[in-house]
């Protein structure tokens, strides 16, 4: 070989050195984000991926999915989370949410935040022990329902009927429902249940409200009204019912009464996200359980309504509005 050749190869040999190099380095991990509006992508849930050591743009990419409320659309979006190959697929919102997510994959680790008895609705085998493929949050505030209705017939003991606003779109609330109907036989009242999947429906579900002669409301827990809850709190006010829901917001707006809890979940989220990313197992991480429930009233509605809270009731009250 002739040394000019010779030379002009070793060139090329260590043009392409770094070219390879940069070809062995891992791809930046990819977290698929599914939920319904108003579930987007919250400050404190990057808080917890960067005190695990990820910034999205630096060390980890985010592939957001919303539904916008519409949940039939959820199966594709998670399926096309799983064709990309992402490494974890985070799912907030709405039970069909993370239904949708544990049903597309059992080998991508799930990280979920639910308002639901995460064993009762399938998505782990137990709380301490996850087992499969998903671990997360939830703050249980679907299980608050039947206790709802007791504050609400407490407030309003003359009421006997009462309505419950759901969203028919997602299939769990028909199973909220019937746990509604045997919670308003054990108090004695009656329940009707009034539909709503769009914030263009609430006023006919207010306008049913008047013709059925319906003394107070109950509002179901969804993504759709949790994302309203600011609107649904003045529409009670303005329509002059006595209701109940589970955000503070809404009755800071207007409405009667809230009992949840408003403690967010998006930063454990985060935390979980980034541990698995790290290597740790969803089966190892046991479901984190938010308890600190709030009850708020609001004395000034109460007063504008015609109603007396009972003294006992006012003491049993995390915050006052008046």
């Amino acid at each position: 070989m002739r040394r000019r050749e010779f030379i002009s190869l070793l060139g090329s040999t260590a043009v392409a050195w770094p070219v390879a190099a940069r070809a062995q380095q891992p791809a930046m991990p990819v977290i698929g984000y599914l939920a319904t509006e108003g579930a987007g992508l919250a400050e404190p849930f990057r808080q917890g991926l960067r005190e695990t050591g990820y910034v999205e743009g630096r060390n980890v990419a985010i592939e957001t999915r919303q539904a916008e409320h519409q949940y039939d659309r959820l199966p594709a979006m998670a399926a096309d989370l799983v064709r990309r190959q992402v490494a974890v697929i985070v799912a907030v919102g709405a039970e069909p949410v993370q239904l949708a997510a544990k049903a597309a994959t059992t080998t991508i680790p799930i990280v979920f935040s639910t308002g639901s008895d995460p064993v009762k609705i399938g998505l782990v085998e137990s709380l301490s022990r996850p087992g499969g493929n998903a671990t997360g949050v939830t703050n249980l505030n679907a299980e608050l329902m039947a206790k709802r209705l007791e504050l609400l017939h407490e407030v309003a003991p003359a009421v006997r009927t009462i309505a419950a606003l759901i969203n028919p779109t997602n299939s769990n609330n028909i199973t909220r429902s019937n746990d509604l109907a045997a919670a308003a036989r054990t108090v004695g009242v009656q329940l009707h249940v009034l539909h709503a999947s769009a914030e263009r429906h609430f006023d006919e579900a207010f306008a049913a409200l008047r013709e059925r002669d319906v003394g107070a409301l109950l509002i179901v827990g969804d993504g759709l009204f949790v994302s309203r809850s600011e609107l649904l709190g003045a529409l009670t006010l303005r329509h002059a019912v006595p209701a109940i829901f589970q955000t503070r917001q809404f009755s800071a707006a207007g409405g009667l009464m809230s009992y949840g809890t408003n403690a967010t979940t998006a930063r454990m989220v985060g935390i979980y996200t980034g541990r698995i990313l790290k290597g740790e197992r969803p089966a190892d991480l046991p479901v984190q359980q938010v308890t600190n429930v709030e009850l708020i009233i609001n004395l000034k509605t109460a007063a504008s309504l015609g109603l007396s809270v009972p003294l006992t009731l006012r003491g049993r009250a995390d915050e006052v509005i008046e």
